[in-house]
């Protein structure tokens, strides 16, 4: 069947979304293509032909529920082919498309818009290499808008969402692609009344996925981990900042997390969850 033709019309993340006195743009650095979606936007890096950045508004009291079923997976004709990856990096292989700006996220407002935004999830540039071990550390990565929007004192049940992967220059090569090891995920939402009493609040989040990868990518090198490779962190916003070299605007500031007093390194700033109830907002 056929896909529905998609107009690229969209005005894509907003940062005057969350109702707080400054705006909050994508996190973003020089060299990033601009890709705007239904809802949400990608900053692609062209060189690595991946999402550097994403950034979606989420509207939990106007949320669609859209059953999955019959989408396919598009490049963007906005920009060139030698500039995104498509499936000739999934196909026949375990590396799964994973959803940077997770599918039912900017799923909401009246129907057409959502459903115009489920199909803006399905294009190449919205995802990113991932391993295909399914457990419960990658089931809480999936979970954390929910919880976030469910147990912070957001206003009208709003939140952004920034996400991407670590692009770090010693990644894993397969076919001609640099895999990252490592992904980001930030929230924020306004904390108080919204408007010129709101302020920004966020918390930031690492997912690991190093411990396993070389199985998905070179089959038969050794036994995959019975649990498989996931880890989430609650990291230091900054930290995501450095790691990425993203600029955050005023997000480190706005952080949820109290690093634990005298900490350093990473194995003291940051802390491993293993299930919501862990998650510092």
């Amino acid at each position: 069947m056929d896909q529905p033709e998609i107009a690229y019309e969209q005005t894509g993340y907003n940062p005057a979304f969350l109702s707080i006195p400054d705006l909050l743009p994508v996190p973003s650095r020089p060299g990033l293509l601009e890709l705007h979606y239904t809802h949400f936007s990608v900053l692609q890096d062209p060189d690595r032909r991946l999402a550097a950045s994403t950034g979606v508004n989420i509207d939990g009291a106007a949320l669609v529920d859209i059953r999955r079923g019959g989408e396919r997976w598009r490049l963007d004709p906005r920009i060139g082919e030698d500039q995104q990856w498509g499936n000739e990096l999934y196909r026949d292989n375990r590396l799964d498309r994973g959803h940077l700006v997770r599918r039912q996220d900017p799923l909401w407002g009246d129907e057409g818009t959502a459903e115009r935004a489920n199909l803006d999830t399905f294009h190449y540039t919205v995802c990113a290499p991932q391993a295909d071990f399914f457990n419960q550390g990658r089931e809480l990565w999936l979970g954390l808008e929910d919880y976030i929007l469910g147990h912070a004192d957001t206003h009208d049940q709003r939140l952004s969402v920034f996400s991407g992967p670590v692009l770090e220059p010693d990644d894993p090569e397969y076919r001609g692609a640099m895999i990252p090891r490592r992904f980001f995920k930030i929230g924020a939402w306004s904390s108080g009344l919204g408007g010129s009493d709101g302020k920004l609040a966020c918390t930031g989040y690492i997912l690991d996925q190093s411990n396993g990868l070389e199985q998905v990518l070179y089959p038969g090198a050794r036994e995959a981990p019975a649990l498989g490779p996931y880890r989430t962190f609650q990291v230091p916003v900054e930290d995501i900042g450095e790691l990425t070299g993203l600029d955050l605007g005023g997000l480190p500031a706005a952080d949820r997390y109290a690093i634990p007093r005298g900490a350093r390194g990473v194995a003291e700033r940051w802390r491993e969850i293993g299930g919501l109830a862990d998650v510092t907002l």
